[in-house]
């Protein structure tokens, strides 16, 4: 299998603020979840927690639910950077279970703090459809950029189909990892991580790929 780098486009620096403001206000709306629950938030009280204005909140997101989108997003970026930055030769099944572990492995306080954020956000969405939606539609969103970095990595002789189910399936070893740690309260990191439980489920999914085998 070839290497391809999938190139992006830098951000423009209007861009660049759009993205982190969009980011302050998710937090800001994520915190205020955990401590009162998305019954207990209002628009204005995530948009007084991230300094901007009402009319701010609105023009970048559509509800109170969808503020998070950003923030849950970003492990997904993430762990997509690392998968298209494998080393060439690296074969597509081991390229995706390093770039998984690597992605949620508690490596650094930001990361576990990020984790443990999620897994307050999917406590949330399971008493609030909204929320829910807003997870699958981060999900679906993340498999859809996916499928260009699997490509690259597998090669132009790839079955655009298997293409396609491995995209589907790495995506869906994490979003299930991290749905079944949510609802345990093991660690970060050890037995039961979401790592560990995102590695385990991604050989589940494609152990009858033949795309995915080495």
């Amino acid at each position: 299998m070839s290497t391809k780098q999938v190139s992006t486009k830098p951000l423009s620096l209007t861009e660049r603020r759009k993205a982190a403001t969009q980011l302050d206000i998710a937090r800001a709306a994520a915190e205020l979840f955990t401590e009162h629950g998305p019954d207990g938030t209002t628009a204005e009280d995530i948009a007084e927690r991230s300094g901007v204005a009402l009319r701010t909140f609105y023009r970048y997101f559509r509800n109170k639910q969808d503020a998070v989108g950003p923030l849950l997003a970003r492990g997904a970026d993430h762990w997509r950077e690392l998968l298209a930055a494998s080393e060439p030769g690296t074969g597509l099944p081991r390229a995706l279970e390093r770039a998984v572990e690597e992605s949620l492995s508690a490596s650094d306080a930001h990361t576990a703090e990020g984790l443990r954020q999620t897994r307050a956000l999917l406590r949330a969405a399971v008493a609030d459809p909204a929320l829910r939606a807003v997870w699958y539609r981060v999900n679906q969103e993340s498999e859809e950029k996916l499928i260009p970095v699997v490509a690259g990595l597998a090669g132009p002789d790839a079955d655009p189909l298997e293409i396609r189910l491995a995209a589907a399936a790495a995506t869906d070893a994490i979003r299930v990892a991290l749905e079944a740690w949510a609802t345990t309260d093991a660690d970060v990191t050890g037995p039961g991580s979401p790592a560990e439980l995102a590695v385990r489920c991604l050989r589940e999914l494609v152990g009858g790929m033949r795309l995915l085998t080495d």
